[in-house]
Formats: C-alpha cells, sequence, structure tokens
C-alpha cells in the first residue's frame, strides 16, 4: 500500500505540474498570436517566429488554422521543443502562426520526472527494508514457535520458545502475574508463553503418572515375592497350578512395568561392546525355547549393549509365536535382523501408530507391552525398529543396527545428554500412559 501511494502521488504530481506548465506555455503563444494577428491585418511588420505558412509548422496545426481555428501544439525535434500557435489568415488555405522556444519548460518537466522517480523509489526502498525488517521480525518469532511446537509433537516435552516479550520462570514456565516481560507483550508473545505453558502442564501431567506406574510396580515387588515364595509351599494340584501361574504373569506385569517407566524416564545407561550378531541372535532363540529358524545371510560386529539387544530380539520372537503361526524366522544380514511370521500380521492400528500400551488382539492374553518395551530398547540402543507386514502375508520386525563404533558411540553420546537433561529436570520425553484398549490390535507381552 505504501508502495502504490507513492507512484500514486508521484503520477498524480506529474500530471499537475505537467498541465499547468504546459497550460502556461500555450496561454503565452496564443496571446502572442492574437498581438501578431492584429499587426497582421494592420499591415505592420511581423516580428520574428511570426509569419504566414511558416516553415515546419505542424500539419494537424496547418489543417486546423486553415479551417478557420486557431490552436496550439508542440513539435520540433526533442532536443529542441518548440510551441506553435497558428490560427487563419487572410486569403482562404494559409495559416498564420507564431512560434518561440519551449526547451525551458520541456527541461522542467523532465528534471521534474527525473526527482519523482528518485524520490518514489527512495520512498519505495525505505518503506520496503522497514516492512521487511518489521514483518522478518514477527515471521521469525512465527516460525520458530511452530519449530517448538513441532518438536513437542514429536516427544521432546523441555522444549520451549522463551519468548523474550513473554515472562518465564526458573524452570521455563509461563508467570505473567509474577514476572513482568522485558519488552511489551504482543500477539506472537501471547501465542508462545500458551504453547510454553501448555508444554509445561502436560510435562508435568505426563510426569505424575510415570511416577505412579513406576511407584506402584515398585510396591507389587515386595507382596509379590512373598506370595510367589507362599505359592511354592502350597501341595501339587491343578489350583496350585493356577495359583503359581497367575502369580508368574502378574511379576512378569510389574518387572514390564518397572522397565517402561525407566525408558519412559530417559535414565537408561549404554554398556556398549563388540558382539557378533549371529551367535547373539542364536542364544536367543535357544533361550526363547520356541521353534524358530535362524538364518545367517551375512554376518557382522556390532556396537551395542547386548542385554537390551537380546531382550529387544526376545520380545520380538516371543510376539511372533504368540500371536502369529509357523513358520518363525529370524534372519540376520548384517546389520539388519528380521524376524517373521506367517499369520494375519499387524493390525492397521500399530502400523500406523505404533505399538499401544494394554492393547491386545480381542480375547487374547497378555498386556501389550512386549513391542512397546521392544520400541523403546530399540530407541535406547540407537536403532531403528520399523513394523510392516510381508506382501505374501505374516508380519515382519525389521530391525537395523549402527554397525560402526562411531555411529554407537554418537548415539551413546546423543542418548547420555537426553538422560543427563532429563535427570536435571526431572522431565520425560516419552509419550503418555495409554489407557486400556479393548479394540482389536496386535501386540505381544514380554520374551519370558
Amino acid at each position: 500500500m505504501c508502495c502504490g501511494l507513492a507512484a500514486l502521488l508521484g503520477v498524480l504530481v506529474h500530471v499537475s505540474v505537467t498541465n499547468q506548465t504546459v497550460g502556461e506555455a500555450r496561454g503565452r503563444a496564443l496571446d502572442r498570436l492574437t498581438e501578431v494577428t492584429a499587426a497582421y491585418e494592420e499591415g505592420d511588420r511581423l516580428p520574428p517566429g511570426a509569419g504566414v505558412d511558416l516553415p515546419g509548422l505542424p500539419a494537424a496545426l496547418r489543417e486546423l488554422a486553415t479551417d478557420g481555428r486557431r490552436g496550439t501544439m508542440v513539435g520540433g525535434q526533442d532536443e529542441h521543443p518548440t510551441m506553435w500557435a497558428a490560427g487563419p489568415a487572410c486569403g482562404r488555405g494559409r495559416a498564420l502562426a507564431v512560434q518561440f522556444d519551449y526547451a525551458q519548460g520541456a527541461h522542467a518537466i523532465d528534471a521534474l520526472d527525473r526527482a519523482i522517480v528518485w524520490s518514489s523509489a527512495l520512498a519505495i526502498g525505505a518503506t520496503l527494508l522497514v516492512g521487511a525488517f518489521a514483518v522478518t521480525r514477527v515471521t521469525r518469532r512465527l516460525h520458530a514457535t511452530a519449530r517448538v511446537a513441532r518438536r513437542i509433537s514429536a516427544g521432546d516435552l523441555d522444549a520451549r520458545v522463551n519468548d523474550p516479550r513473554t515472562a518465564h520462570d526458573s524452570r521455563g514456565g509461563v508467570e505473567p502475574r509474577t514476572q513482568r516481560p522485558t519488552r511489551p507483550q504482543d500477539e506472537v508473545a501471547a501465542v508462545a508463553g500458551a504453547l510454553d505453558t501448555m508444554a509445561a502442564s502436560l510435562q508435568s501431567k505426563l510426569l505424575s503418572e510415570q511416577r505412579f506406574t513406576a511407584d506402584v510396580a515398585h510396591e507389587l515387588r515386595t507382596p509379590l515375592t512373598g506370595l510367589h515364595a507362599a505359592a511354592e509351599l502350597l501341595p501339587p494340584g491343578r489350583p496350585t497350578e493356577l495359583v503359581r501361574d497367575r502369580v508368574a504373569t502378574l511379576r512378569t506385569l510389574t518387572e514390564d512395568l518397572l522397565e517402561i517407566s525407566r525408558l519412559d524416564a530417559g535414565r537408561e545407561r549404554l554398556e556398549l561392546d563388540s558382539e557378533p550378531l549371529a551367535p547373539l541372535a542364536g542364544r536367543v532363540v535357544w533361550a526363547s525355547g520356541t521353534e524358530t529358524e535362524v538364518h545367517v545371510v551375512r554376518d557382522t560386529r556390532v556396537e551395542t549393549d547386548r542385554r537390551r539387544l537380546e531382550r529387544v530380539l526376545g520380545n520380538l520372537v516371543a510376539n511372533a509365536h504368540k500371536h502369529g503361526r509357523a513358520p518363525v524366522t529370524l534372519t540376520v544380514d548384517g546389520p539388519v535382523v528380521t524376524v517373521r511370521d506367517h499369520g494375519d500380521g499387524y493390525p492397521d492400528y500399530l502400523l500406523e501408530h505404533g505399538p499401544q500400551r494394554f492393547r491386545t488382539e480381542g480375547g487374547s492374553k497378555g498386556h501389550g507391552l512386549g513391542l512397546t518395551i521392544a520400541l523403546g530398547q530399540a530407541e535406547v540402543l540407537g536403532a531403528l525398529l520399523v513394523f510392516t507386514n510381508a506382501p505374501d502375508g505374516g508380519a515382519l520386525a525389521t530391525l537395523t543396527l549402527p554397525q560402526d563404533a562411531q555411529d554407537a558411540q554418537d548415539q551413546r553420546d546423543e542418548h547420555d545428554e537426553r538422560s543427563s537433561q532429563n535427570e536435571r529436570d526431572g522431565d520425560s520425553d516419552r509419550d503418555g500412559w495409554n489407557h486400556r484398549d479393548g479394540g482389536n490390535g496386535r501386540d505381544g507381552d514380554t520374551a519370558p
């Protein structure tokens, strides 16, 4: 709007001044033509620049004069513009004309046009610079707010906008009533403050839920230990077997809840070592006690935490046998390990959103924590765990491990830094606790 206004004002000034200058020149030309006409009719000698049928008279103006009318016109070359005035003379078909130099008026208009162009360009440039500076500051803050929002949605609940126009407390939260912002608050600051408040509130609630889960699981361990010992003292029989089975299930669930709490808190520490992958996978299959085929396409050594990797592979194998159908195959191809069964495959919700806690296939046993723990441990290892369905049927889990020591060290440093930050802040960077879902879905339990 400012640029358009500057251009419009320039055009208006040009038109106004040009009309005024040309109008004054035309008036002087007509006045001189009147004087020359009177002198011509009285037979007096005509002054210089006046005469009948002067050479150079524009044809349009000559035609106008021979028709008995008077008129003016700017003619001549661009370097030497001339103002002409012509009217009828005695004798049919003749024109009495006068001329004088119009260069001064033309040069004045040109100078005015150049001044208008330069001043308009300067005004437009200044407007663009000021506008770009002001808009860029706002858009930069909006983009920063959007980046923080994406980080929060990805699970980084420690992310904050920390806009200087919004008051913050020492923990990064927003306290507009007790702290005054360093600058006047605007709409962007209001959005940033609302986002920071939302993140802090969400983080606090998730932390409370995780602490509650961890405390409950921890408190259950002592009575379960006593219950397990008492169950072992019962006399043999079917009721004793049922009691022992339920006690074992409850102990497994409690340990799983504790493990998930530690994964959510981000306080897991890696113990990296160089391990040959194929023998490790063979030990996992042997320990599971299942009929799982092991195919080694290409063996390799990986820098990993052996206990956590065994936990991931054990859960994948147990899930395949519990919810899939034989044959179950574990394939080692360099740093990539795949576990496949020939059942109905993973349900749509798992493929789209990943494993969900306490959600299993309708009517199946288990608590839906196996794949959740496998995914969490894979993230701790810096590995990529992907769940898909094979084209010819069956569930397919693909685990890609960091192969060289540098990749493993980078993943360990990144995880340790995130863990240290979480320990200082007492915050969590993972998703919250999902409630029990009775819908259909496939997710296995932990390995035996």
